[in-house]
């Protein structure tokens, strides 16, 4: 399953797939490459990077088996050098995005809500 985050990032395209899935998709935040220039801009303007518009990238559900050599194929690529697996699908709690944390707790990770989502165009 492949999936374009421009819109809503990386957080509401995950959220999307978990909840037409019926799954629960578990991140690592440490593994999730954000440049320190991108997490320096969401500071200074009260964004969550996980929310921003990521454009010209892709989220790629594959079989764990695979995962390894599709990663390969994506680093021997000029755009997808700094491809990388953030996480993995789990059965249950259903329609849930989970964020294992750098400090080792779990959190929830939901859909925006309250305003829109940022955008670019």
């Amino acid at each position: 399953m492949l999936r374009d985050p421009t819109r809503g990032g990386l957080a509401t395209s995950l959220n999307e797939i978990a909840k037409q899935s019926k799954i629960c998709i578990e991140l690592e935040e440490s593994k999730i490459p954000i440049k320190p220039e991108v997490s320096a801009a969401c500071e200074m303007l009260g964004f969550d990077p996980l929310y921003v518009a990521n454009e010209g990238k892709l989220i790629a559900i594959v079989a764990p088996e695979d995962a390894e050599k599709i990663l390969d194929v994506m680093h021997s690529t000029r755009y997808g050098e700094e491809a990388s697996i953030i996480g993995k699908v789990k059965a249950v709690p259903q329609s849930r995005v989970l964020m294992r944390t750098m400090i080792g707790s779990t959190r929830v990770v939901d859909m925006l809500s309250g305003e829109l989502l940022p955008r670019i165009c």
